[in-house]
């Protein structure tokens, strides 16, 4: 009796096992966790060219099994493979850039000293005449001329023409050119200017003068280049001459305190009514 009974049970249990599996609902399989993604590739900033080094993917792996505790990790990343990458110059600096917010003054009681042998005033008079000559902005701006008149009034308002002194501030040369000057117009035009050179000294002044007069003349005269002394009929901020002559002495930001959108300020009256005067007046104009 007992094994027929055994029997019903067995077959009503196989039964009901079926009706359950058939009218479930279908098990969901269990959802693996997101997937690591490698970290994105670094933005290259302007100027800043670290060699980035690519590496292929990891590739696709299968869902981890369902495990309630363990949670997928993440592999460790491969070793970069070297591989070669295109040497390239640096780019020069944006057109913003500015080589020296000032000049400090001469200490008081600091002779300025001597460094190599000075050049006659002819040789200094042929390197400052070419140096006015040039067209430094041949292809935005080719109607910029440094006048004479204001090479050779500056050279002898910083130097006295003397090619081998070096003041106390760090100012070289003919056109007491700063070291810091020297690097950044050197990057920013692609030259390899030495300032301790008579003739490169005159061009780097020059350079210095046409940059300033194309960066003030954009932000403060909507492009008239003119260094003109008859265009400075108001106050000593009315033309691009007094700006230029200011900056030269004291630097752009000196003359441009708020950049672009404030007024221009000449901090060192006293220096560009010197280099005025002696644009008419110097005996330097003479040699």
């Amino acid at each position: 009796m007992s094994r027929r009974r055994g029997w019903p049970v067995a077959v009503m249990l196989v039964a009901l096992a079926a009706t359950t599996v058939g009218c479930g609902q279908p098990e969901r399989p269990v959802t693996a966790g997101a997937p690591v993604t490698a970290d994105a590739a670094p933005t290259e900033q302007e100027w800043v060219e670290p060699v980035v080094e690519e590496t292929s993917p990891p590739a696709p792996t299968a869902s981890p099994s369902p495990r309630r505790s363990a949670s997928p990790k993440p592999k460790p990343k491969p070793k970069p493979r070297p591989t070669r990458t295109a040497s390239r110059t640096t780019p020069p600096p944006a057109e913003t850039g500015a080589p020296v917010a000032t000049r400090p003054p001469d200490p008081p009681g600091c002779p300025p000293t001597h460094r190599g042998t000075p050049v006659s005033r002819a040789k200094a008079k042929a390197a400052l005449t070419d140096a006015a000559r040039r067209t430094y902005w041949p292809t935005s701006a080719p109607e910029i001329k440094i006048p004479l008149s204001l090479v050779k009034a500056t050279a002898w308002q910083e130097s006295g023409w003397q090619s081998d002194v070096v003041a106390c501030d760090g100012g070289i040369g003919l056109m007491q050119i700063q070291p810091e000057t020297v690097d950044w117009m050197n990057q920013r035009f692609g030259q390899d200017y030495d300032v301790h050179d008579y003739r490169d000294n005159a061009y780097l002044g020059g350079t210095y003068l046409a940059w300033l007069t194309k960066k003030i003349g954009d932000t403060h005269f909507r492009g008239n280049y003119r260094l003109d002394p008859g265009l400075c009929t108001g106050g000593i901020e009315s033309c691009l001459l007094n700006a230029v002559i200011a900056a030269y002495n004291f630097g752009i930001a000196a003359v441009l305190p708020q950049d672009d959108r404030g007024p221009l300020v000449i901090p060192n009256a006293q220096y560009v009514e010197n280099v005025r005067e002696l644009m008419r007046t110097c005996v330097c104009l003479d040699f």
